[in-house]
């Protein structure tokens, strides 16, 4: 059978990036889906000067390539499109040739035309973390005790490196690192209450997510002086934010097991033996009670019953106990606690944001609506909001916990009343703040909306908060979760270079424990009682002003502080000395 003939050209491809389409006018696209000419004889170094030819193509990718490599080793301005600072391609060159650059600071290039942040910084590849890939500072080689979400940034920037250097110094921490040696005595019976299988404790616990954790904390020591299992503790709805998160939604289950395992047995429900026992309820444990009157009022009944229910266990645990118990309160609450894996990301995530221009400040700024009416305060935003506030304290006295007796003129002089966002941009700038510091503020919608911050960013224009940060999509998982919110806000302000609460709290304590045992971090704590006089003093002059207030805060800054200096403090807030040392030798955890 003859062949037949086929004249039909063979047809070949190349393949060509989308950003090179993308780029072509429609004339040359046009002309590419046309069947080939034959090229010009026209040759450059061996090389065919047709813009149709493969050749030239493949040429003018080898030399932007090259190109690219040139600036990543002489650090020569970036080549606009593919500019770090510009995550979409599709930046009009208006908008670029707008924007101001700064110099690099801590390998990132800064804008400075208006106050953005870098969204991409937490996506840096290789981000330095210490001895773990989940941003925890690891205080042994075993992986067993780690400080839940503090990265390697918050130990870093001890001397400052940005404008205002002195006020970015930290404070001397006096060599004391974490030091928890648990006596003999506690390991040799750890190993018989790991072993029981016949007592448990359910715990309730309640309010925000930084009172539950308080709960937590005192759960298993209770536990651990009754020789008890602890069952996961449970979460009570939140009724004010409607929250129904459960421990594993905001805490690492396996982690906060594994790390106790030698101190007592956590178990995530009851055994089957144990499943339809009434348990033993108690609703009354006194305030400041001691492991004597918790063995004496409960041993006996849970021996008894074989389970025992506790609510309510906020303050209800003496701050002053044996040494090893003190010592298991900071390991729960510094190593054991740590957030979920999906919290921790993005917490730390914009943190790596925050400080990818240099150091900055954490703000808990305490200006929500709750707050003012709780603590009979006055946002003195308006007459209008003050009326607000007094109307709805009339309405629920009981949402009052501040002395009711005192005048609102009384508590404010007392230091009972949070800072507004007028006094804290004029504390920060006596202090020595410089005015392009970062600032990260941490909290709930304040009360008259983000107009209410005005007096606080026309000061410090460079303020942030987790949406400002987030990119699109990024807080959706959270949404509508008071406690997983929260929990983001403290990973930021634990992580921040400096932190400052407005007023006192269960997040200003905890994260003042946590800065402390991490090397005792700058916290400020502001001198409210003895430096409102000053502030409503207008005839001071501002030098004069600033030197009395810098004096006033000058032990206040975050120094290791005894706890056994006062009666009644909480190991969680001042570890020194039960569960920090600062020996040559700065034992870990056992």
């Amino acid at each position: 059978m003859a062949k037949s003939k086929n004249n039909a050209k063979k047809v070949s491809y190349i393949s060509v990036p989308s950003q090179i389409i993308n780029s072509l006018p429609a004339s040359s696209l046009q002309s590419l889906l046309l069947s080939p000419k034959k090229p010009s004889r026209n040759t450059f170094f061996g090389f065919n000067c047709s813009y149709r030819s493969p050749r030239v193509w493949f040429f003018a990718l080898f030399l932007f390539a090259f190109l690219g490599m040139l600036k990543s080793w002489f650090k020569l301005d970036p080549l606009i499109p593919f500019a770090p600072n510009y995550p979409c391609l599709t930046t009009t060159t208006t908008q670029i040739a707008s924007t101001i650059t700064t110099p690099r600071v801590d390998g990132v290039q800064g804008i400075i035309d208006r106050p953005k942040i870098n969204k991409n910084a937490g996506f840096v590849p290789n981000s330095r973390k210490i001895a773990a890939k989940d941003g925890t500072f690891d205080v042994n080689t075993k992986g067993q005790g780690s400080i839940s979400g503090v990265s390697a940034t918050m130990i870093s920037n001890r001397n400052g490196n940005s404008s205002g250097g002195e006020f970015w110094k930290q404070p001397d921490g006096l060599g004391y690192r974490p030091c928890l040696k648990f006596s003999q005595e506690y390991r040799r019976t750890s190993e018989a209450i790991v072993k029981d299988r016949r007592k448990y404790l359910l715990v309730v616990v309640n309010g925000g997510m930084n009172q539950q954790r308080n709960q937590i904390v005192d759960a298993v020591v209770i536990a651990r002086i009754l020789g008890a299992a602890l069952v996961v503790p449970v979460l009570q709805v939140n009724l004010i934010w409607g929250d129904e998160s459960e421990f594993a939604d905001i805490f690492d289950l396996k982690h906060f097991k594994e790390v106790l395992r030698n101190d007592l047995r956590i178990v995530s429900s009851l055994p089957s033996t144990h499943i339809m026992t009434r348990p033993v309820e108690e609703k009354r444990t006194p305030l400041h009670a001691s492991p004597e009157w918790i063995r004496s009022r409960y041993l006996r009944r849970i021996n008894r019953e074989g389970v025992l229910l506790l609510r309510g266990l906020d303050s209800r645990l003496s701050k002053d106990l044996p040494s090893d118990l003190q010592k298991l309160r900071c390991k729960v609450a510094f190593h054991a606690l740590k957030f979920a894996p999906h919290i921790l990301e993005l917490g730390n995530k914009l943190a790596e944001r925050m400080r990818s221009r240099g150091p900055y400040l954490a703000l808990h700024l305490r200006l929500e609506k709750d707050v003012w009416v709780r603590t009979g305060c006055l946002p003195g935003l308006s007459l209008e909001y003050d009326e607000m506030v007094n109307n709805e304290r009339k309405r629920r006295p009981e949402l009052l916990t501040a002395r009711s007796n005192m005048s609102y003129h009384d508590r404010k002089l007392s230091g009972l009343c949070p800072l507004n966002a007028v006094e804290v941009p004029r504390l920060l700038k006596a202090l020595g703040a410089p005015g392009d510091a970062r600032i990260y503020w941490a909290g709930g919608e304040p009360l008259g909306g983000k107009e209410a911050l005005v007096p606080l960013t026309r000061e410090f224009p460079y303020v942030y908060n987790k949406e400002d940060l987030a990119l699109p999509g990024e807080l959706e998982p959270f949404a509508k979760r008071a406690s997983l919110m929260a929990a983001i806000d403290y990973i930021v302000s634990v992580n921040s270079d400096i932190f400052m609460p407005s007023h006192g709290g269960n997040m200003g304590h905890t994260i003042q424990g946590q800065r402390a045992y991490a090397g005792h971090k700058k916290y400020i704590t502001p001198n409210k009682r003895h430096m409102l006089p000053y502030f409503l003093n207008s005839s001071l002059p501002e030098a004069e002003f600033n030197r009395i207030i810098r004096e006033l805060h000058s032990e206040s800054l975050g120094q290791p502080e005894l706890r056994t200096s006062k009666a009644g403090r909480d190991v969680t807030k001042y570890p020194v000395p039960e569960c920090m040392c600062n020996d040559a030798h700065a034992r870990s955890l056992e």
